[in-house]
């Protein structure tokens, strides 16, 4: 059971870091996308913007952006290991989510954004009640040890005691008991 509840915890925290490092893209495309359109910006989501924009933004002002009239994104897909390629993405109210089993769904920003918010929180409830369920299992493994500790104990104070008494053999009072039987071995 301990190594269930450990294998499970060591994929929480896998899967916590790839959910918020997701819902942070998927907050960047909404901010700029609001932006694009023209939309109110708090000032924590256009200081989260404007650091990965400049460079895009000197960029497209030497390219002459304007002739689409819609700012490009420029990120790099990763193909092999070591290999990337440049893109440049057009602004769009849609992302593309992977559920798993190789089946991805296009989500509209805000929902995209609250299914992740939903998700990121219920990953990290579902890692605190794993921690709690080894913390206790672990504090029930130690009360489990010193009981057997304490078991062991007794029988070796209860044997000492025996023999004490009866001035014989431990093992000769453990075997007293089938005394007048004959043992299956002694027969043949």
């Amino acid at each position: 059971m301990e190594l269930s509840l450990q294998q499970r915890r060591k994929a929480l925290l896998s899967k916590i870091p790839d959910i918020e490092q997701t819902l942070t893209v998927v907050r960047f495309l909404r901010t700029r996308r609001r932006k694009a359109l023209g939309e109110e910006i708090s000032d924590s989501e256009n200081s989260d913007i404007e650091d990965s924009d400049e460079l895009s933004e000197e960029e497209e002002e030497g390219e002459g952006s304007e002739r689409k009239g819609k700012p490009k994104l420029k990120t790099l897909f990763e193909l092999n290991d070591t290999l990337y390629a440049e893109a440049e993405l057009e602004e769009t109210d849609e992302v593309g989510i992977w559920l798993g089993a190789n089946t991805m769904l296009m989500y509209p920003l805000a929902e995209a954004e609250q299914l992740l918010s939903d998700k990121l929180s219920a990953a990290k409830q579902s890692l605190k009640e794993v921690i709690e369920d080894l913390e206790w299992i672990r504090e029930q493994v130690t009360v489990m040890e010193v009981n057997f500790a304490r078991v062991h104990n007794w029988d070796v104070k209860r044997r000492r005691e025996l023999k004490a008494l009866s001035g014989t053999p431990t093992s000769a009072l453990l075997t007293s008991g089938r005394k007048g039987e004959d043992s299956e071995d002694e027969k043949d």
